[in-house]
């Protein structure tokens, strides 16, 4: 029987989020992870990975960023000039062949967790273009006439942050699962996992004030949990009370990141 993920003591995660990931894994299928910034779908992998006391792979996805790099890079600008100086070897090919996050997964003995970290970065075509290999769980190496097949198959776990739509042919192949952004119950039991100890009136002040932000109409980007941890953090430093909460935010540009959002909060703070 396959090892179930119940969760982690550092990672607060509903119980559809951990059947979800139990069912990519009995599936053997990539899960696919949705969700506002903020919501925990990188640290997700983290999680998993403790969780099962496996190794965590991660590539991290940029605009530039090709289904290639994933596989592996055949280094031939440093062949041609280890020939030009007579470095011996230089006939064999394979070790100018670097293996990407992909094929770093492949090749391990024990199962890895494999994280494709914000897949939506990168051109439309990427997804694609990894079919095959998330399929099969190989890939083939012309240079060396060689298929790379993985010793065991990794846990893929996929995240994007929705700013592109994804291939339906790549859709049809994950699991997908939508992260929802914290209630003020389930974040209140976030804040515990990082912070020792909170008071209790500051906590229900900072959430009070934290989500009455997120509803402000004409918000460019709502503050998300990182920004919270960080403002609680800045609240505590500045011996900042729940009183004094009330009748202002302190701190402002810890949460809100851009000037027409505090704009945005200043205006709405006057009115009160």
């Amino acid at each position: 029987m396959k090892e179930k993920f119940t969760g982690s003591s550092q990672y607060v995660a509903s119980d559809e989020l951990m059947t979800t990931v139990n069912i990519a894994m009995n599936l053997e299928k990539p899960l696919l992870v949705k969700g506002e910034p903020g919501t925990g779908k990188t640290m997700l992998a983290k999680a998993v990975a403790d969780a099962l006391g496996m190794e965590l792979i991660t590539w991290n996805i940029k605009s530039t960023t090709k289904a290639q790099d994933g596989l592996y890079v055949y280094d031939v600008v440093q062949r041609l000039y280890d020939s030009q100086f007579g470095t011996s070897g230089v006939d064999n090919i394979a070790q100018y062949i670097k293996y990407g996050k992909l094929g770093e997964a492949f090749q391990r003995d024990e199962q890895a967790v494999l994280l494709i970290d914000e897949i939506d970065k990168a051109d439309l075509e990427f997804p694609n273009d990894l079919l095959w290999e998330l399929d099969q769980m190989e890939f083939y190496i012309p240079e060396l006439h060689k298929t790379v097949k993985a010793k065991k198959r990794p846990i893929v776990i996929i995240t994007s942050n929705a700013e592109k739509e994804l291939p339906d042919a790549f859709l049809r192949r994950c699991i997908f699962h939508y992260i929802e952004f914290p209630d003020a119950e389930e974040m209140r039991k976030i804040l515990n996992v990082h912070f020792d100890h909170l008071d209790d009136e500051l906590v229900d002040q900072a959430l009070a004030s934290f989500y009455y932000i997120r509803t402000l109409p004409g918000l460019q980007k709502k503050p998300s949990t990182s920004e919270l941890i960080d403002w609680l953090r800045a609240l505590q430093y500045g011996g900042v009370s729940a009183e004094q909460i009330k009748k202002k935010i302190p701190y402002a540009g810890v949460l809100l990141k851009k000037d027409k959002d505090l704009e945005v909060l200043r205006r709405q703070m006057e009115r009160r």
